[in-house]
């Protein structure tokens, strides 16, 4: 059965030896974030990494508070997380949901009304207020206080106390559609935030859609675009110094926005997951948990949450309105830069009784958000499949930090199709932001970083084999030309073939025949190595 909320989630983690109860006082200043890397580097290389869950019960400074961390932070807990023996058979309940076989008689298409009732199923539904735990304490007006929150400062670098696992809620302008994502935010005092939406991301996008709605002329349309997603001060040009831009008339237009923090773990996940943008996470999580994600409507706009979170954040960006945000230490083991960013201004604190803050720390890999990206791909697998079939299989090494670097295995067929799998991939979704491309054979296994190594160093002619291409590159790429926008390269590791230019005969890789291996199998335990 699925996880109601965070709290039977606690439990099944409790249950499995799989959760750490912290009973020192530490403090949410650094303190909690060294502990919580420490963990996620435990047993490295082993299938013991990643240490265990942390539940912190004596937060210094917040008497009663309670926080999690590490909670996704090894492949034991995102099975667990996602009620699965391995992260391959979603994929294949996804394939199958995708690319359904195709009915030829009437019996085929009666054998698929269960398959379409149960999607049905997944569907999210609304309950009352009374049925909501997350309304179990309602704060508005002068109680709004995040200062009563235990938020953490992760990095001493960093400008701020950071919120860093929000389930941000927005809705699409045109379609109506609700929208979850996970952008980092900056508490800048009681009532205000950073609302870190990158200029690529869903949450932008829909904050464009209302720039364009509210600007009077063209000119005005086309300078209110680098007001969204961060790189203006970068880029030398702030909101305010935009020819064409009247702040003083767009100020005033919002966009209502929500934050649900300490979900069932399902629903955190779907706010990581690269979706078609017409696909809301609810449906995803619903999915993915095999039950309905159960709604709420908030207190003080019309968006709805999940019920059973433990806190929710409600309000508003101000459309115009941007702010520093950052620095803050990331994922790619770097700060990022400040820059201006929406501002997000809260109208409401809901929240659980005895509520439970979930954030997590970020830096150098391999961190909680290593095992989260790797569920990613291990599920999405089937839906990169579908654009190209000739895939076999992908693997986003930890170090790569999920956009940096693709390891991917194909079953090639014709001359180039190494580097038309690249040109793909860099079509494809959230995957345009890959920095380096290494394509290898089938026979290569992409989980075996060594072995992709070992065929790059001997597979490539560097100025035959190496594409390099540009376009939009991830926010977080500290080292491109241009703020979003720089070089991305392709190595084609993959055999040559006549085709491409290569007129010697390929060389045979070194390999012991199958039965000399069986034969030493069996006699493996008597000779006594190792």
């Amino acid at each position: 059965m699925a996880y109601r909320d965070l709290r039977e989630w606690l439990a099944r983690l409790d249950k499995s030896g799989e959760l750490m109860r912290i009973r020192e006082e530490v403090s949410p200043e650094l303190e909690m974030a060294e502990i919580a890397d420490r963990a996620a580097k435990m047993g490295r290389g082993t299938p013991d990494a990643g240490g265990h869950a942390l539940l912190f019960e004596n937060v210094k400074g917040y008497p009663g508070a309670r926080v999690l961390m590490n909670q996704f932070g090894s492949e034991r807990r995102m099975k667990l997380a996602l009620q699965t023996e391995s992260l391959d058979s979603i994929a294949g309940r996804i394939e199958s949901l995708i690319k359904p076989q195709m009915p030829a008689t009437l019996m085929d298409k009666l054998k698929l009304l269960p398959m379409l009732a149960e999607i049905g199923s997944y569907f999210p539904k609304v309950v009352s207020r009374k049925d909501a735990p997350c309304k179990e304490v309602v704060h508005t007006g002068k109680n709004i206080k995040l200062s009563e929150i235990p938020v953490l400062k992760t990095w001493p670098g960093d400008a701020g106390l950071f919120i860093t696992l929000p389930l941000v809620i927005t809705r699409d302008p045109k379609s109506g559609k609700r929208n979850t994502g996970m952008y980092r935010m900056q508490v800048y005092d009681d009532r205000t935030t950073g609302m870190h939406w990158q200029r690529q991301k869903n949450a932008a996008d829909q904050l464009r859609e209302r720039l364009r709605a509210t600007a009077s002329s063209d000119a005005e349309r086309v300078n209110l675009m680098a007001m969204t997603g961060g790189g203006t001060t970068a880029a030398g040009a702030g909101a305010a110094s935009l020819p064409g831009v009247t702040l003083s008339r767009i100020r005033g237009e919002r966009m209502e926005v929500a934050v649900a923090i300490g979900t069932d773990p399902a629903m955190t996940f779907s706010a990581i997951v690269p979706a078609p943008p017409e696909i809301e996470e609810y449906l995803i999580a619903g999915f993915l948990r095999q039950s309905p994600v159960e709604l709420v409507k908030c207190e003080t706009n019309s968006l709805e949450v999940p019920a059973s979170a433990e806190y929710i954040l409600e309000g508003y960006v101000e459309i115009g309105e941007l702010r520093m945000e950052g620095p803050f230490g990331d994922h790619t083991g770097f700060y990022t830069a400040a820059e201006e960013y929406p501002v997000f201004h809260l109208t409401a604190i809901t929240h659980r009784k005895n509520p439970i803050w979930a954030a997590t720390v970020v830096g150098k890999p391999p961190m909680e958000d290593a095992w989260l990206a790797k569920a990613v791909e291990r599920i999405f697998l089937p839906l990169i499949k579908l654009t190209m079939p000739e895939i076999v299989d992908i693997n986003l090494p930890p170090e790569g930090v999920a956009h940096n670097l693709m390891l991917v295995r194909i079953r090639k067929s014709y001359a180039g199709q190494a580097r038309k799998v690249m040109s793909g991939i860099w079509a494809l979704g959230q995957a345009m932001f890959t920095k380096c491309i290494v394509v290898v054979d089938e026979d290569c296994d992409v989980q075996n970083v060594g072995e992709v190594v070992l065929r790059v160093a001997n597979n490539i002619d560097p100025e035959r084999d190496i594409q390099f291409t540009l376009g939009p590159v991830d926010s977080l790429d500290h080292a491109s030309r241009l703020p979003n926008f720089g070089s991305k390269m392709g190595i084609d590791a993959t055999r040559k073939w006549a085709a491409e230019g290569f007129n010697r005969p390929w060389p045979e890789m070194l390999a012991m025949p199958a039965d000399v291996k069986a034969r030493v199998d069996a006699m493996w335990s008597k000779l006594g190595i190792g």
